[in-house]
């Protein structure tokens, strides 16, 4: 597999090694030893996720509070998505800015996204399986979130805003510049 740093410190894609044949393919979807030399970033994964999504669901911008805080390795399983993170540290020189990629079956990608980043994904294609590993506990008083089409975040989402699926919870989230006040 190869690690590449991304967008800034601590942001890193991860494109592992594909062996296809006529029985199918196999990779080596994570290594632990491998992503902590690579990365130089000691992992200890506690909690697996996985969300099934239709065709033009988004979810999030989504983050916990300190000091609950996730570092997250997420992948897609099957389908597709359009994967943004937004760094949130603000000592970080690209604090509120954004960063996005599209994960899917094909290419296998996985995204490392330290703590201290909001996350949202797109999903781009019907029965969408995201799949995503945390290195700590969820805890719902520390949910947090940022408005997906926060002006002073200034994401494209390549979909007309009437045809995206959202919760509303999401519909209610804050603005950056109100969250910002807080971190």
């Amino acid at each position: 597999m190869r690690v590449e740093s991304v967008f800034t410190e601590g942001v890193f894609l991860i494109k592992p090694s594909i062996y296809k044949d006529e029985r199918g393919f196999f990779c080596e979807f994570f290594n632990r030893d491998t992503f902590e030399k690579e990365t130089g970033i000691k992992v200890n994964f506690v909690q697996d996720n996985l969300s099934q999504s239709s065709k033009n669901v988004l979810r999030g911008f989504h983050f916990q509070l300190k000091p609950y805080e996730q570092a997250k390795l997420v992948s897609v399983l099957k389908g597709a998505v359009l994967d943004v993170i937004v760094d949130l540290r603000k000592d970080s020189k690209t604090f509120g800015q954004y960063f996005s990629v599209e994960l899917n079956e094909e290419n296998k990608y996985q995204l490392f996204i330290p703590k201290g980043f909001a996350h949202a994904y797109l999903a781009l294609q019907d029965d969408t399986l995201f799949f995503y590993k945390t290195d700590h506990f969820y805890h719902k008083k520390a949910e947090a979130g940022i408005i997906y089409n926060d002006p002073d975040i200034g994401m494209f989402w390549p979909i007309d805003n009437d045809k995206i699926i959202i919760s509303e919870k999401d519909k209610n989230l804050r603005s950056f510049s109100e969250i910002s006040k807080n971190l």
